[in-house]
């Protein structure tokens, strides 16, 4: 895209009279506030939606792996190297001609010809802030922070298709369910486009979402009651509005509300809604539930959709961070693949049965890999996937050199394995991919041309999305 998101035309002067009118604009939705609805809702003075010309508009589901999964235990495995590198998992053939998955996901390999696997991403931090940073906003900068200085993508995809018009959908357009928490964040842009946070085991049986879908007509009346009192004291300042803000109090107003009321709402977020066989399919478990709610968000209307695969099917200290001192690496590889597993491949079987597949881009990864070769050091505790403390036990520790993520839906090409590492899986000795490369490719199928677009930062200053890298031509298929 050119011109209507370039900075000149999102540039908006601060001036004390502006002050003045986001004060009043805070003001109006005070009454809201004891409804606890996101701040997204509560704080946003644009108006919401992309010129789709009438088409459902483009949409991302990020499965994220906090800590950084080991490539060679998954999607590269190197059967030839010494065994203190490849560890002690068989190698299984897959839907892609020549291409071997380690044996603990023999689900994906079934159908690896509706994925395509990339095996040659890499970044330069070795922290986990600041290689999440890397990943998630492309900020280059490899020492770790305690928060981002540049927004992610999710939430600069947010800002960029609320400033190009009206949403009448009821959904947010942007939803975390478990999403990623830590080094990440709408940083200058604001609260205002963060997710819509969903948060929970959505597996347990009391599983429910707060803020939507209210079914309490006593409640909703009293809420209709507050929003005609409202509406006819704003009628007393309405003569005043020359900047029309009140229209926009309107609109602003009416989203909340019909995120509170709407009965599509609570039914997007509803998994009882699915089939028990659709629901067995994804797997009875917070990963698989959270993935198949991604899904029917995504169905539903929602066009960024973030989850994070983090928590006790992990192991022992909650995430994929398979350093010695927290898991046994093949242990907790073993622990938590089978979930990972069938969710995955679920949700990408799901995306080519509904049709979704050309719209719908997922993208599955990390902030980077495991080292190639395996260290031993004593546990700090047990655990699931932990011995006792004190025994020594194998762990792969942080490897941003090399490391693989698995792309699908979106129109691109699927059944290829882009890319390749060398025989221990250190570095990448074909088609070398940077985070830049990687943020290109979602902001392509999102319709942003990553090149063009600038946003103001808190100073002023035009700042690039992303300032290097090119969408990765061989996933463009179709899209």
């Amino acid at each position: 895209m050119s011109d209507p998101f370039h900075a000149s035309s999102l540039k908006v002067c601060p001036g004390p009279a502006n002050e003045q009118r986001r004060g009043f604009l805070r003001l109006g939705l005070a009454g809201f506030a004891s409804l606890s609805l996101p701040g997204m809702l509560r704080l946003r003075a644009e108006n919401s939606n992309e010129g789709t010309g009438g088409k459902e508009p483009t949409a991302v589901i990020m499965v994220w792996k906090p800590g950084g999964c080991s490539h060679i235990d998954t999607y590269d495995p190197k059967p030839t190297a010494e065994s203190e590198y490849r560890g002690p998992f068989r190698t299984i053939p897959t839907k892609m001609s020549g291409v071997h998955f380690s044996e603990l996901l023999p689900r994906q390999a079934a159908i690896a010809d509706k994925f395509t696997v990339l095996r040659s991403m890499h970044q330069t931090a070795a922290g986990h802030p600041a290689g999440s940073m890397q990943m998630l906003s492309g900020d280059p900068d490899t020492r770790d922070k305690p928060k981002p200085k540049l927004p992610d993508w999710m939430s600069v995809a947010n800002y960029l298709r609320s400033q190009a018009g009206h949403r009448s959908h009821p959904l947010p357009r942007y939803v975390g369910v478990n999403p990623p928490t830590t080094y990440n964040g709408p940083a200058y842009l604001g609260d205002a486009y963060a997710p819509f946070s969903v948060v929970g085991d959505p597996s347990l049986p009391n599983f429910n979402v707060p803020n939507i879908g209210l079914s309490d007509q006593r409640e909703m009346n009293r809420i209709n009651r507050r929003v005609e009192l409202r509406k006819n004291l704003d009628n007393l300042q309405r003569a005043f509005d020359v900047y029309g803000e009140m229209d926009a109090l309107d609109q602003f107003e009416t989203q909340a509300l019909t995120l509170l009321t709407n009965p599509k709402t609570k039914q997007a977020f509803d998994l009882t809604k699915e089939d028990d066989r659709t629901r067995d399919r994804y797997g009875r478990n917070s990963w698989g539930q959270q993935l198949l709610m991604a899904r029917r968000l995504v169905e539903a209307g929602v066009e960024v959709l973030t989850t994070s695969l983090r928590g006790p099917l992990c192991g022992r200290v909650n995430n994929w961070d398979d350093h010695a001192v927290n898991h046994h690496v093949f242990d907790a590889m073993r622990f938590r693949a089978d979930a990972y597993d069938q969710a995955v491949t679920a949700l990408i079987e799901d995306l080519y049965e509904r049709g979704l597949d050309k719209r719908v881009l997922v993208v599955v990864t990390g902030e980077f890999g495991r080292t190639p070769k395996v260290n031993y050091q004593p546990s700090t505790g047990a655990g699931n996937a932990s011995a006792a403390a004190g025994t020594k036990q194998p762990g792969r520790d942080h490897w941003p050199r090399a490391f693989s993520n698995l792309w699908a839906g979106g129109g691109i090409t699927p059944g290829q394995c882009i890319g390749a590492t060398d025989r221990r899986g250190e570095d990448v000795i074909q088609r070398h991919c940077n985070a830049g490369d990687f943020l290109a490719t979602i902001y392509h199928h999102l319709g942003i041309d990553a090149t063009k677009v600038f946003i103001d930062d808190l100073n002023g200053r035009p700042t690039p999305i992303v300032d290097h890298g090119r969408p990765i031509k061989e996933l463009m298929g179709t899209s």
